[in-house]
């Protein structure tokens, strides 16, 4: 699968560059994101503006890893859906539960938001008595 990955100060942004993503293709996917969380920065941007077309195992699969991220205290956003892959995600009602902004720049500013919380969370951990 040919990916553009942008590392940037806080988060990777990684773009699938094909309008479609097979089954065959989900494990690679998910070797690729879910090897960030071993990172020092494991916060990811999936920019799927170049995806028109995706398969339901790709769907399941971005919903679990979006979970997983979370689980691990790691931002995980999607951002730029196509009409058509949007509308996937909503059918199979897996919108709702994704971290999803319409542009590259909204999401930048979520996961830029969830690290600043990150840190405020960890500040505020560290000054509760017991």
């Amino acid at each position: 699968m040919d990916v553009k990955i942008d590392t940037k100060e806080k988060f990777t942004v990684i773009t699938p560059e094909q309008a479609q993503i097979s089954a065959n293709m989900t494990a690679g996917l998910q070797k690729l994101l879910l090897s960030y969380l071993n990172k020092d920065i494991p916060h990811i941007i999936l920019n799927l503006k170049h995806v028109t077309d995706m398969d339901e195992m790709a769907l399941d699969l971005i919903a679990g890893i979006h979970t997983q991220f979370y689980e691990h205290n790691a931002s995980f956003i999607v951002c730029e859906l196509q009409k058509g892959i949007e509308t996937l995600f909503i059918d199979k009602n897996i919108l709702d539960l994704l971290n999803v902004t319409p542009t590259e720049s909204e999401a930048w500013d979520i996961a830029q938001m969830e690290e600043i919380e990150r840190e405020l969370m960890k500040d505020f951990d560290n000054n509760t008595e017991y």
